[in-house]
């Protein structure tokens, strides 16, 4: 049967870049418990027999089939850039991600 402890959520508080206060703690690790609860008694359901779905609707995708071009202007880079608004140094120039 899998637990959570404090040490494991604070890990996963780590992963996720959570910061938790000791009553937030508290209040995880009952609900995760019960949810890893729910799972083990799911575990031991027999389905032997049962068939897998395959997504839950019979709903078809109507995208369009992907098509390959291979016409120059797709393939070369120079091509590309020129089209490109603004250039400095040889480089495409972009407005600025972090100020």
């Amino acid at each position: 049967m899998a637990e959570i402890n404090k040490k494991s959520l604070e890990h996963l508080a780590d992963l996720a870049r959570l910061e938790l206060s000791g009553k937030e703690s508290e209040s995880f690790l009952v609900d995760l418990q019960k949810i890893l609860d729910h799972f083990n008694e799911l575990q031991e359901l027999n389905t032997e027999e049962v068939q897998p779905m395959t997504g839950g609707t019979m709903s078809k995708n109507v995208m369009r089939e992907d098509e390959i071009f291979k016409e120059d202007h797709y393939t070369d880079a120079g091509k590309l850039a020129e089209q490109f608004p603004e250039r400095q140094d040889g480089f495409l120039k972009i407005p600025p991600v972090f100020e």
